[in-house]
């Protein structure tokens, strides 16, 4: 997150209202590759908004030279874990990884 955040800002970005994520930005993709390989299962809805959001306040964080500060990223993560979604159900079952390879 803070090399895509570094990355807007040395591009001049000024304002965290221009860092748009859809599916298809670069970090979407990247985020979903590495958390969901094999695409076996459909990204929530709410994903490119959380990476959004996240990804903004990762920019601004290091906009202000917060980042310079020990456990700066503490932060963050409280602001990001109120837009946590309930672990789905299908992730509960004892079968599941079974029944993503069937």
């Amino acid at each position: 997150m803070d090399k895509f955040a570094r990355n807007y800002l040395a591009e001049g970005i000024k304002n965290k209202e221009d860092i748009i994520v859809t599916p298809e930005s670069e970090i979407y993709k990247s985020l979903n590759q590495h958390y969901n390989r094999n695409n076996h299962i459909q990204p929530p809805e709410r994903l490119s908004l959380v990476i959004q959001e996240t990804l903004r306040e990762f920019f601004c964080a290091v906009q202000s030279g917060r980042d310079a500060e020990p456990s700066w990223k503490k932060t963050i993560y409280k602001v990001i874990n109120r837009m946590d979604d309930p672990i789905p159900d299908y992730f509960k079952d004892p079968n599941f990884l079974e029944r993503l390879e069937g």
